[in-house]
């Protein structure tokens, strides 16, 4: 049976203040499948490794800027390309890319470009393709036969078309979906290529999904004016109970499985949306796993791994879905035994999942017992981490220690190991199960957080806002801190520590200014923190005051630098030089 494993959580979001949307505009994959370019709702892109769950890197269009597509990869160039303003020479829709293929511009009326071809003549004329009333509602591009095809779907006056848009040659197909009962539009598509023939999938409000197959090779725009009718298919009905669906989204995983999210389990209650894998070929649902938070409609799939925006968060929900039979549809397919010796290829999850099955089974079998097992597993995977720079694996690590079988003293290099590689979510799962850490351990833990923190590049003008909203006896803390790394580090004879970066004296001045730029009024009427001004302003007045007789040295070095040398006449003088 296909099977939904433990979600993790890949960044927040920030939802528009109507709560319809998510924020985010679109998750395109990267240069891999453990790399996803997140493009929210305004003027921010982030790249991420999704298994360190962290960014990489992140950029923001200027002030007054918006980004109206989401931003995509192309692994030819190794460059991004996002649209700013919807404009180029006309309004574009969305730019698309796939793995190894050279960008496509899909414009809002129809038009597909490629994107060198649009560089190199900016201003070229865009013709219109749809009719004065029809807008597009979805779209997608594929690799069929060696070739681009770029699929999307219009709607004009309740009527709904798919386009299939060939690049070589130029080729446009149209047809015109069937309509479904009055007044309802398709949720969600999706759509698939197998043996040389496209197939759509799409949702509708009142739980049916439906495929329509059509081939690559057909009529061309020039041989029919008029939409060919798509036949259709009902694939599922799925249970939604009492009235309509108004956020959901399908997802074909093969010709067999498809994900569902922001419809209810056919199991449990009204008002709980759930993600959810169907067998399309026997009407059977696979597996499901409850959603927090609102479900805004959306859903990415790539390579084994679903994201899915609710609530708040952006997760990751790795999946698996075995061959399509009726043994596996109905859950009793059996294992194939050979009287030779069976290989399997052993994994962290399959030795958790073993090892939770276990205890399952004999509920008075001593949990205990699975720390030999599961402390073998991690260290030898730690040991490896440690000797091969090379070699990491994030996600299994932070699986075992959620069997909470796991404790510093069975494996004591996890978290220095952590540090070491920077997988701070990691880091923080050890501080919340590992109920044995010594306090030297979370010493350091506490300097490299905050010290990372107090490195990091920002601008004033967006971080001071943020500050604002930290309580006020955090920013004392925070400045005792800082006050701490200043005296500790303005020592001369204070040893640099090896392989922990430390904040220079201009980064910790910075970071003071601003807190107190963040919270001057209330500082000062708070009691607990006069002395603490007293010694921040002791301190950053000597700061300013060697700032100064530095600037004064500087003038005086760059005043000699000018002076001109007088040519030596090869006898005894004496030179008087007065510094001002």
């Amino acid at each position: 049976m296909a099977a939904l494993y433990e979600g993790y959580t890949l960044c927040g979001l920030a939802p528009a203040q109507n709560l319809l949307s998510s924020g985010i505009q679109g998750v395109e994959a990267e240069r891999d499948s453990d790399h996803v370019v997140v493009t929210d709702s305004t003027r921010s892109v982030t790249l991420y490794k999704v298994s360190d769950q962290k960014p990489l890197s992140s950029w923001t269009v200027k002030q007054g800027q918006t980004l109206t597509c989401s931003a995509v990869y192309n692994s030819q160039t190794k460059e991004y390309v996002a649209v700013s303003d919807g404009k180029v020479s006309s309004d574009v829709w969305r730019v698309h890319c796939v793995a190894g293929g050279e960008p496509v511009v899909l414009f809002q009326r129809g038009a597909v470009r490629l994107l060198d071809s649009l560089l190199s003549a900016p201003q070229q004329s865009i013709e219109e393709i749809l009719a004065q009333e029809e807008v597009i509602r979805w779209s997608t591009n594929i690799v069929t036969e060696s070739q681009q095809v770029v699929i999307f779907t219009t709607e004009q006056k309740g009527d709904h078309f798919l386009y299939l848009q060939r690049l070589n040659p130029n080729t446009l197909q149209r047809y015109r979906l069937e309509r479904e009962e009055p007044g309802l539009s398709p949720l969600s598509f999706s759509a698939s290529c197998r043996d040389k023939h496209i197939c759509l999938l799409y949702l509708y409000p009142n739980g049916h999904v439906y495929q329509s197959v059509v081939p690559v090779r057909g009529l061309g725009a020039d041989e029919g004016a008029q939409a060919l009718l798509m036949p259709r298919s009902l694939l599922l009905a799925l249970p939604i109970g009492e009235g309509l669906l108004e956020a959901a989204s399908a997802q074909v995983l093969d010709d067999a499985h498809v994900a569902v999210v922001g419809v209810p389990h056919p199991s449990a209650g009204a008002g709980k949306d759930f993600l959810c894998i169907w067998n399309t070929n026997f009407q059977t649902l696979q597996a499901g796993k409850e959603m927090a938070g609102k479900i805004y409609g959306q859903l990415w799939r790539y390579s084994n791994k679903l994201f899915i925006p609710h609530g708040k968060t952006l997760s990751v929900i790795p999946y698996e879905w075995p061959k399509s039979s009726l043994a596996s549809a109905l859950g009793k397919l059996r294992q194939a035994k050979t009287e030779g010796e069976l290989k399997q290829i052993c994994t962290a999850p399959v030795v958790i999942k073993t090892c939770a099955n276990d205890v399952h089974k004999t509920k008075t079998m001593d949990v205990q017992g699975l720390q030999p097992s599961v402390g073998q597993l991690a260290s030898t995977l730690v040991s490896r981490s440690l000797d091969d720079p090379t070699f990491y694996t994030p996600s299994s690590l932070a699986q075992l220690v959620h069997t909470r079988c796991l404790c510093h003293s069975v494996c004591p290099d996890l978290v220095l190991l952590a540090l070491e590689r920077k997988d701070y979510f990691l880091c923080q799962l050890c501080l919340q199960f590992f109920p044995d850490i010594p306090e030297a351990v979370t010493c350091a833990c506490l300097k490299r957080h905050r010290n990372e923190i107090l490195q990091t590049a920002y601008s004033d003008s967006f971080l001071l806002p943020h500050l604002k909203d930290l309580s006020s006896q955090h920013v004392l803390l925070f400045l005792q801190y800082l006050q701490f790394l200043y005296l500790k580090y303005s020592q001369d004879a204070f040893p640099q520590m090896h392989g922990l970066r430390s904040p220079s004296l201009t980064q910790i001045m910075d970071w003071v200014c601003l807190l107190l730029d963040a919270h001057f009024t209330v500082l000062v009427m708070t009691p607990e923190a006069k002395g603490l001004l007293l010694n921040l302003h002791s301190f950053v007045k000597s700061q300013v005051r060697l700032v100064s007789e530095l600037g004064k040295i500087e003038g005086s070095l760059q005043e000699l630098n000018k002076m001109k040398v007088k040519k030596d006449v090869g006898q005894y003088s004496i030179e008087v030089i007065e510094l001002f």
